[in-house]
């Protein structure tokens, strides 16, 4: 098919991930600062230098024929200490670079927060309090006033399943705790802070579109015996975000497995699924892979995910391959929530570097990408509302307690100098958002 005049072509990217500069211009440390100092991981305090070399890769995407950036406010570098006072240069700076993306006929499209919590507010409690959905608030009051004149389309609270999975249960990503009680209650302050920041969005810049970008992993019963294991975990990965913010509650099944398991959701208030299920006006669906799943009890829930099935394609982080469950949500999610998309993050670890010639040939990005594509515009005929597609990641970045060794980039980094280059992959992008279609992959891509 042909996608719409309209349709958002772009690629992603987040503030911690990609900036560097995290003593510069006022900025404070952020949990994610403090957690890779702690574990003697490689950190992000230099990334990509995209704090200074931001106008270089606006011109990159522009080249490309992107016409979307969705990129993050680093909350640390606007508001150094969570609350209180605001910083002049990093307002300073996001309002340059969205000037001049602008001006390069990009819109910019920024998620309010992209994992990077300032120190300070994680030293009162971080996301344990409720206290810091209230600094989220207030902090999105701050972006709104500097910013609002000129987004459009804005994101609140990236991926909350992985920030309270990795984050609180598993110790994985920062700030590194290990519980399930406490994984249950951030996730419910996560959504709170999401539904306060709509509420400031639908109240003070009524013209503008906002949503949030949730991780949504498709799962699929190992067999038959298995349906029942599947929906659980289709429960505890999507659902129990999906159904709050677009139905004002949580799934039933959930909050009686998880009262099973924790106690009393005592944390939840009268009055907090009414903040949290203001109805967006998109979902934003970052999906990479998808969940096998078989009935076996593991790490305390009763549901195991099975590792990569055979004969399936991988990506080299060993995630599965599969379109075609990227096909599915997007179809399941026009079926069950009637909702606009945007896809925010899609892709996958090829870690092909430049070859003698300075060409980057990263075949299996470019095969998996129009495969991609391809399923996401089968789902388009069949009725899921598509705004438009933002790859992850325009470039070679952190990929946080992964390092640096997992490249998701269309623009390959070197890590000694900083020089880009465009990979094979970001040439086919390139083709395909000129012929607004998915086109054939060429013989030398």
């Amino acid at each position: 098919m042909s996608f719409p005049p309209e349709f958002m072509w772009g690629a992603a990217t987040s503030a911690y991930q990609v900036e560097g500069a995290v003593a510069e211009d006022g900025r404070a440390p952020s949990i994610w600062d403090t957690f890779t100092a702690e574990d003697g991981g490689e950190s992000g305090a230099v990334a990509c230098d995209h704090y200074h070399r931001w106008p270089a890769d606006a011109d990159l995407m522009a080249g490309l024929g992107m016409n979307a950036y969705r990129f993050s406010l680093a909350w640390p570098r606007i508001v150094p200490r969570g609350t209180g006072p605001v910083n002049p240069a990093g307002l300073d700076h996001y309002d340059r670079m969205i000037d001049g993306l602008l001006e390069r006929g990009i819109t910019p499209v920024p998620t309010l927060y992209h994992w990077d919590l300032p120190q300070a507010l994680q030293d009162r409690g971080g996301w344990t309090s409720r206290a810091t959905a209230d600094a989220f608030a207030a902090y999105t009051d701050v972006c709104l006033d500097a910013f609002g004149d000129r987004v459009r389309t804005w994101l609140t609270v990236n991926e909350p399943w992985v920030v309270s999975v990795l984050g609180y249960r598993l110790g994985l990503h920062a700030p590194g705790e290990r519980d399930l009680r406490t994984s249950v209650h951030v996730a419910h302050h996560l959504l709170l802070a999401h539904g306060l920041a709509m509420g400031r969005i639908r109240e003070r810049r009524p013209e503008a579109r906002a949503g949030i970008p949730l991780s949504l992993f498709p799962s699929y019963p190992a067999t038959d015996a298995d349906t029942a294991a599947s929906w659980a975990s289709d429960g505890y990965t999507n659902r129990w975000f999906l159904d709050p913010v677009l139905r004002g509650e949580y799934p039933a099944d959930m909050a009686a497995l998880f009262e099973e398991l924790v106690g009393p959701l005592d944390f939840v208030r009268p009055g907090d699924l009414d903040l949290i299920g203001t109805r967006p006006d998109l979902i934003g669906v970052n999906y990479y892979t998808r969940r096998r799943i078989a009935a076996a009890p593991h790490d305390g829930l009763p549901w195991r995910v099975l590792p990569a099935e055979d004969g399936v394609p991988v990506t080299e982080s060993g995630w599965e391959d599969v379109p075609e469950a990227f096909h599915d949500l997007l179809v399941r999610l026009h079926r069950d929530y009637g909702i606009p998309l945007l896809i925010t993050e899609n892709g996958g670890v090829w870690n092909a570097g430049p070859d003698a010639g300075g060409r980057v040939r990263d075949t299996g990005r470019t095969l998996a990408l129009r495969r991609h594509l391809l399923a996401m515009s089968r789902a388009m005929d069949a009725g899921a509302n598509v705004l438009g597609y933002t790859h992850w990641s325009l470039l070679d970045n952190l990929e946080w307690a992964e390092g640096y060794a997992q490249r998701f980039g269309l623009i390959h980094v070197d890590r000694s100098t900083q020089e880009r280059r465009v990979k094979d992959s970001g040439h086919y992008y390139a083709r395909v958002i000129a012929a607004g279609e998915v086109v054939e992959i060429e013989g030398d891509e």
